[in-house]
């Protein structure tokens, strides 16, 4: 029987935990607020014919753990997540797998290649589509603006935007940092369709597979930083913060418990 979304989900969040734990390594808040997504995408979105940008490089975990979910990584690569001479750094680099084309993790250089590749695309009337997923604190970068710009002028209905709204990053909240007015008004201006997405909810993700192809489209994925582990959610220092062995231990006992 098909693996039902809420237990690929479980799943995955168990193996992204694990794996951070055993690298030592933090980041986890903005993983668990963006793996739902992409298990959606992968799973029940993409064709062979799409392609993914995770322009928010610091959620590699998520990507990796997607992969992993799919077939395309083993457990001996995540084993090497963040080691010495690994495939799998800490932010997503090219060269190893097709599904990872472009290095990512200086906020702001997703969309502008995402971009590129859909105007391509587009030239050489290649099918498929391109989606990108950025984090909201990247808005705060000229070039995603530029990137905006650009879509529209080549009315790059091939391209798919989807923002991780969950309100936080490095070194305080999005408002706190650089505010401005909600970020679905912008894109509002820019002629792109929108749709608004609980990034932790299946039913509400499977809007995704009804976006229409014919017009510029942009996702508000709401979501939660460190979505499914209580003590993460909503906290600024799950950023960076990685998991001493108690933690840990606290961490997959929730995760076990979910319903």
């Amino acid at each position: 029987m098909q693996e039902s979304f809420k237990e690929l989900t479980k799943n995955a969040r168990r193996r992204l935990i694990e794996m951070h734990f055993h690298a030592g390594v933090g980041h986890l808040g903005g993983n668990l607020s963006a793996i739902d997504s992409m298990l959606y995408l992968h799973h029940r979105v993409m064709t062979r014919d799409d392609l993914f940008i995770l322009s928010k490089g610091h959620a590699a975990g998520a990507l990796y753990i997607t992969l992993w979910s799919l077939g395309i990584l083993s457990e001996k690569d995540l084993d090497t997540f963040h080691s010495e001479g690994t495939v799998l750094p800490g932010h997503p680099a090219p060269g190893s797998f097709s599904e990872i084309p472009f290095a990512t993790g200086s906020l702001g250089h997703g969309l502008p290649v995402a971009c590129g590749i859909a105007l391509a695309r587009k030239l050489t009337s290649r099918p498929g589509r391109v989606f990108c997923l950025c984090s909201d604190g990247e808005w705060q970068a000229g070039s995603n603006w530029e990137a905006l710009i650009f879509s529209r002028h080549h009315d790059l209905t091939n391209l798919v935007l989807l923002v991780d709204l969950n309100g936080l990053q490095g070194f305080g909240t999005t408002s706190s940092v650089a505010s401005m007015s909600d970020l679905a008004d912008h894109f509002e201006e820019f002629d792109m369709q929108l749709v608004h997405i609980d990034g932790h909810n299946a039913d509400s993700l499977s809007a995704l597979n009804g976006i229409d192809r014919n017009v510029r489209t942009a996702c508000i994925l709401h979501t939660i930083k460190g979505k499914g582990v209580s003590f993460m959610e909503d906290e600024l220092e799950w950023h960076y913060r990685f998991l001493s062995e108690d933690l840990y231990h606290i961490a997959l006992d929730e995760i076990e418990a979910c319903e």
